[in-house]
């Protein structure tokens, strides 16, 4: 399939996408603001995004990303991660992932909103000596079964097909550990090394700690920047770390009928499930339950459990393109959209409608005077919901990366969901261009994401209806001034950055401030050392500062 070529409407549409996403967000601010919060209790980007989910950071889904491999062509790597600003100095017990939990990725072929493929991560845990020891590690590590690290991890990876079909791809592997420092692990990187594993047809597998690599500039409650944008520039997320898993497989293993030239586009998300605990009501259906496909209860799992039952796996998180909870969905329905399974959310009438016609853009029109899109955001719904492609029935008259471009999809049993969607024929660009399709290069979000896509800027872009202008809003061509992560991404898998070990709360006499004024990235302390930032600064925030943005510069032009 050749690459596909885009009118300056989709690169617009594209916009869209970050419009809702920013815009919805500001509207979570101003709602946050009114409750201080204490540091951790924070979000961004899918950071703590529903009220039930803010309560159990082990099976909080931050982000997820999926894109061609650039070294290896050949191949796809989905990266997703959990467990929302890790502190790197969080000892003792650092940042396991959850031994009581299902984490997914999950793999959408046909367009149907249902896992053609399911990967699945479960955790063990192993303590040398916990009678007799408090610490992480006694002494210094050097290997992964290194005797000093008194705290280890290990999963299996199993792939679960339509039909239930379970295969273990790999049993007892070790996880690399929570970095506790220099002087515990002085080569981390080695370490990180050693939880590299082969997969068996090709591919590799990773599980531990990284460099949280969403950016983003938060500081909008100072008067948006400072009141003169002073202080735009700043990313946030600066020093914090996450928990990730990450695989690299051949594009035939997640390609329909196995066939990535037919059929190269694919939808993408990641959820958790947990034993037990049920987020969804009546009105939903509880979402897909871990290894459960499209045909029954995958074997080698526990039998997935009518959602009132006692015992049973239960989606409590989920995530696909980023900032959708936060933007789109209203709070009364934020925790039945965690628990819902994509190929339900055409039917949830209240979150459609918010689609079509988002809150935001008419509060900052009452605020600004910026004129709200038109209605309906149609727009919004073929980037969110369908996917972009002429067959679709949207505005957008381009074809990108919805399934139904794939040559053996059937079209009747298409289904528009909510999915982080990437079409595997486009070549990896040489020349990445940060707002990816929107700059061009169409192998960036949302043709799937990258660790390096600017996924905020592009939402900046969106929030006047660039999407349906194919023009870039001038007023916000600066963005929030943060144009990558805090640490650059590797070039081989599973190319997510080290993780940090510099306290994000750092102080000291020349910036008694804390970690902003520092420069750590971290939370500004007042007089009585109690944290001031709240959590909407740290999670929502990003749309309102994208308005007051966007309003400070419009103020600016007109005065000129």
């Amino acid at each position: 399939m050749q690459p596909p070529r885009l009118s300056r409407r989709t690169s617009s549409a594209r916009t869209a996408e970050r419009t809702l996403a920013v815009l919805g967000a500001a509207a979570l601010a101003a709602a946050g603001a009114l409750t201080g919060l204490t540091p951790g209790v924070s979000a961004a980007s899918s950071h703590r995004e529903a009220p039930l989910i803010a309560g159990d950071p082990k099976a909080d889904n931050t982000d997820v990303y999926a894109f061609t491999s650039p070294d290896k062509p050949d191949m796809v790597t989905l990266v997703a991660n959990w467990i929302p600003f890790e502190e790197p100095n969080g000892g003792p017990n650092f940042y396991p992932f959850a031994t009581d939990a299902h984490y997914n990725i999950k793999i959408d072929s046909d367009g149907d909103g249902k896992p053609d493929t399911t990967y699945t991560w479960t955790f063990g845990d192993h303590i040398r000596d916990d009678a007799n020891q408090f610490l992480y590690n006694t002494g210094v590590v050097k290997t992964l079964d290194d005797p000093n690290l008194n705290f280890r991890q290990t999963y299996t990876l199993t792939a679960t097909d339509s039909n239930g079909n379970c295969k273990t791809l790999l049993q007892d592997m070790p996880v690399a550990p929570s970095n506790v420092g220099k002087a515990s692990m002085p080569d981390y990187a080695s370490l990180r090394q050693q939880a590299v594993v082969p997969l068996a047809g090709g591919g590799q597998s990773f599980a531990g700690q990284a460099s949280d690599p969403f950016f983003l500039d938060l500081r909008v409650f100072d008067l948006l920047y400072g009141g003169n944008l002073k202080e735009s520039g700043h990313n946030t997320l600066a020093g914090y770390n996450v928990n990730t898993v990450a695989l690299q497989v051949p594009k035939k293993d997640l390609a329909l009928k196995g066939d990535p030239t037919r059929n190269p586009v694919i939808g993408v998300w990641s959820t958790t499930d947990r034993k037990g605990a049920v987020v969804a009501d009546s009105r939903t259906n509880g979402g897909d339950k871990g290894g459960e496909g499209k045909g029954g209860e995958a074997k080698g799992h526990e039998p997935a459990k009518d959602k009132g039952g006692e015992g049973g796996w239960h989606q409590v998180s989920r995530l696909g393109n980023p900032l959708v909870n936060e933007v789109v969905v209203p709070l009364k329905y934020k925790d039945a959209f965690n628990a819902l399974a994509p190929a339900d959310d055409h039917t949830v009438t209240p979150v459609v409608d918010k689609v079509k016609d988002p809150i935001v853009p008419k509060l900052v029109q009452s605020i600004y005077g910026i004129p709200a899109p038109a209605t309906p955001r149609n727009d919004l719904v073929e980037i969110f919901l369908t996917g972009i492609s002429k067959n679709s029935g949207g505005p957008i008259q381009a074809d990108l990366n919805s399934q139904l471009l794939n040559a053996d999809v059937n079209k009747a049993a298409f289904t528009p969901a909510e999915e982080l969607r990437l079409n595997m024929a486009v070549p990896v660009t040489e020349q990445p261009n940060r707002l990816g399709v929107l700059g061009g290069d169409l192998q960036g979000y949302p043709n799937g994401r990258r660790l390096n896509d600017d996924v905020v800027d592009i939402e900046l872009q969106a929030l006047e209806g660039a999407a349906q202008t194919g023009k870039i809003v001038p007023a916000l061509a600066a963005g929030d001034g943060v144009d990558s992560p805090y640490r650059q991404p590797g070039a081989t898998f599973p190319y997510v950055a080290l993780p940090n070990t510099a306290a994000v709360n750092q102080a000291d006499s020349v910036h008694p401030g804390g970690g902003i004024g520092a420069g750590f990235g971290g939370l500004a302390v007042g007089g009585h050392g109690t944290p001031v930032v709240a959590a909407a600064a740290l999670g929502g925030g990003a749309a309102l500062a994208g308005a007051g943005f966007l309003a400070l510069r419009r103020r600016r032009a007109n005065r000129a």
